[in-house]
């Protein structure tokens, strides 16, 4: 008999625990609001950096390419055509990659050609300078710089090492 005296109503808990579970605040909802729209804005910030390093990223491997291919082009030339340039020349792509036009239209290719001081007549520094602007507008470039010598390289330095 005691133990009845003392048993909850479990009927009436119940019913509290529906009333208390009525839905969320207005307060609520505004703060969960706020902290998806925060997330996605930040979200949104960062693949567009992304997107940006990537484009840089895939520029410097073509830029790289133009340059490659133009330094072995250079270095199938025998000495006198290469001793015939001088100063500085925009190189028309077009000409050198005849299959993509659009690489031609990305990117710009100048040759710069001078005497090795000393080495007048027997060795030339040729620099080539690859440039484009990115998605976001900055100017890029990127450069490579090699010496061609009369008779070659290592006959250049075998010669010297001779006593």
């Amino acid at each position: 008999m005691l133990d009845e005296i003392y048993q909850p109503d479990h009927r009436s808990a119940t019913k509290r625990r529906k009333k208390r579970q009525g839905g969320f605040t207005l307060f609520e909802v505004t703060m969960a609001t706020f902290v998806m729209a925060m997330g996605i804005s930040t979200s949104i910030v960062g693949i567009t950096a992304g997107f940006k390093q990537l484009d840089v990223a895939r520029n410097i491997t073509l830029s790289s390419q133009v340059l490659q291919s133009e330094m072995e082009r250079l270095r199938l030339m025998n000495w006198t055509d290469i001793a015939a340039l001088t100063g500085s020349l925009s190189v028309d792509l077009e000409s050198v990659f005849t299959d993509d036009g659009a690489l031609a239209e990305r990117f710009t290719l100048v040759r710069t050609v001078g005497d090795v001081t000393g080495k007048v007549g027997e060795m030339k520094e040729i620099t080539l300078q690859c440039s484009w602007t990115g998605i976001d507008g900055r100017a890029l470039s990127r450069q490579f710089t090699t010496y061609y010598t009369k008779n070659g390289l290592y006959d250049y330095y075998y010669t010297l090492a001779r006593p």
